[in-house]
């Protein structure tokens, strides 16, 4: 397992669908992986440090694994199978831990959140740099991460969410 960092976040210029990019902490490898918009929120939410009143699903499930007495140890991107990656969330309780399935970008925005490492399989990363199906990498632009940091500006969580 290589361990990686988020790097950021991007649009597809041709679909205009979230981009979560995936750097290993020398910035030699990128990982690439198109998400959901509200995938895409949680994940800028995390990295922007913005809070809630109330806790949305990925803080929910953290506090959870938390009050259970668990601890979210890491997560991993483990495989990449007709163009869909695979990650796992590995939750200690005591001596125990699990492997839970998650999708990539559930899984970094817990990771985020807990401030867990992010790891991903050296076979995936070969795997992803080889895929032809992946070669449109995005064109990342200074706008991509405006737009993310101008939408979560006119986010106002006195009025929304609240419940």
């Amino acid at each position: 397992m290589i361990d990686m960092k988020v790097f950021g976040l991007a649009l597809d210029e041709d679909s205009q669908v979230p981009v979560l990019i995936l750097k290993d902490l020398s910035e030699e490898k990128v990982l690439p992986i198109w998400i959901g918009a509200m995938e895409a929120m949680a994940i800028s939410m995390a990295l922007n440090d913005v809070s809630l009143p109330r806790p949305m699903t990925h803080d929910l499930l953290l506090n959870v694994i938390r009050q259970m007495g668990g601890e979210v140890r890491s997560v991993e991107i483990v495989s990449l199978n007709e163009g869909t990656y695979f990650a796992e969330v590995e939750v200690a309780e005591g001596e125990k831990s699990r492997r839970i399935d998650a999708r990539p970008s559930d899984a970094v925005a817990l990771a985020l959140r807990a401030k867990a490492p992010i790891r991903a399989a050296e076979e995936v990363l070969a795997k992803a740099a080889s895929d032809d199906r992946l070669a449109g990498k995005p064109e990342l632009r200074g706008d991509d991460a405006t737009r993310w940091n101008d939408l979560l500006e006119k986010f106002d969580p006195e009025d929304k969410y609240k419940m």
